[in-house]
């Protein structure tokens, strides 16, 4: 025992006064002081260990502070395998390199969130698209190339062209917008919608623009005259609000979640739907083909994500969480990356449905997750105000 106490009280012990010492108010108080100090403090090491055992373990190679708020986006250079960019509740963006934790170059202007980063499919330009309505474009190495606004709300998405310079954007304001970023010129505006438009894209053969909204609907645009193709709605479409969307490599179907727990695929050339999977019982927030098109995994609240058979029209699997899985990537022909509500992130085996890894380090949500253009790597941003890389090269 330590402790300033601790020596008189042992000093004046003696056989005919030891009950009155231990009796004596002050002599009581001043020891239970000095046990509440002492004993706890060495139960708190104990604990202490205990915390930092699990705060220890990190999967990750390397991580990304210079956040200082909850992250919303991550991307990867489609051309440079260590190029990153990320964007949050900060109002910043920034580009960074994996490995090379003395770069990186600071994204400014943003008056908001920064809530949506996109590579152009060169790697020459980069988009950061805020809740403050306005598009950024920069360069590789960071540089602004110019500002596009236009939009009367916040930035949901943003998208490019397979091709060419074509830049796209979802807005808070139920419209979508399209610009020329050489020229950081504005091209169209697509109306139509009655609610945020919360997911969009360009189908891979460029001819065909699919959106999403909060409205129920999924809208098939041509992008040269603006013309509206399909509105698709109705049963047996949603009930509730677009959340994800995804576009097979052969531009012909479009696969969409909602907040009604359910997701569709829909003919992109008739906008009739033609399969639909049973409704889960929260909401579907990921969806993406797999490279064959034959199979897409879809991720939701519930904890799970399925394995869905297009071909077949069934489910090949069910991959159980620990909470809800708010994203998810395909890495190759068969393996699957998720990012949970729980701060893990997963790699599942999609032909047996099993967890081959999972990668801890984060303390709270992932909200995003990109994979390197070598596929080495996948990055992960957290509602913790971190980027996460994890190594999964060779786990392809």
């Amino acid at each position: 025992m330590s402790g300033g106490g601790a020596p008189p009280l042992h000093h004046d012990e003696g056989e005919e006064d030891n009950d009155n010492v231990f009796l004596d108010g002050s002599d009581i108080i001043h020891e239970v002081t000095i046990d509440n100090e002492d004993l706890p403090d060495a139960d708190d090491v104990d604990d202490d260990s205990d915390n930092e055992h699990v705060e220890e373990v990190d999967d990750s190679v390397h991580i990304f502070t210079g956040h200082n708020g909850e992250l919303y986006s991550a991307a990867c250079s489609p051309t440079d395998a260590t190029l990153v960019a990320t964007g949050g509740g900060d109002d910043k963006g920034f580009l960074w390199r994996i490995g090379q934790g003395d770069w990186a170059s600071e994204l400014q202007g943003h008056e908001d969130s920064v809530s949506s980063l996109a590579f152009s499919h060169d790697g020459q330009f980069l988009a950061s698209g805020s809740l403050d309505g306005i598009v950024k474009l920069w360069d590789a190495s960071g540089n602004l190339k110019g500002s596009l606004d236009g939009p009367g709300g916040g930035i949901e998405w943003l998208r490019w062209h397979p091709r060419g310079h074509i830049l796209l954007a979802g807005s808070e304001d139920s419209t979508v917008w399209m610009w020329n970023a050489d020229r950081a010129a504005f091209l169209n505006m697509f109306a139509g919608h009655a609610s945020s438009v919360t997911c969009g894209d360009f189908t891979p053969d460029g001819k065909i623009i699919c959106t999403g909204s909060d409205d129920a609907t999924l809208r098939i645009w041509n992008p040269k005259s603006g013309e509206n193709i399909h509105v698709v709605r109705g049963h047996p479409y949603h009930t509730e609000g677009l959340t994800c969307l995804a576009i097979s490599s052969t531009s012909t179907l479009a696969l969409t979640g909602s907040k009604d727990g359910s997701a569709h695929i829909v003919n992109i050339t008739t906008g009739r739907v033609i399969n639909t999977l049973t409704p889960r019982e929260d909401s579907i927030e990921c969806v993406e083909f797999a490279p064959s098109n034959s199979w897409a995994a879809i991720g939701g609240m519930d904890r799970t994500m399925v394995i869905w058979d297009i071909e077949h029209s069934l489910s090949r699997g069910t991959c159980e969480h620990e909470d809800g899985v708010t994203c998810l990537g395909w890495l190759g022909a068969w393996y699957v990356a998720t990012g949970c509500v729980d701060g893990n992130v997963r790699l599942w085996d999609s032909r047996s449905g099993e967890c081959v890894r999972t990668f801890r380090g984060h303390s709270d949500a992932i909200q995003s997750l990109s994979v390197s253009a070598n596929r080495d790597y996948l990055v992960s941003a957290s509602i913790d105000g971190t980027a996460r890389i994890f190594e999964v090269e060779g786990l392809q």
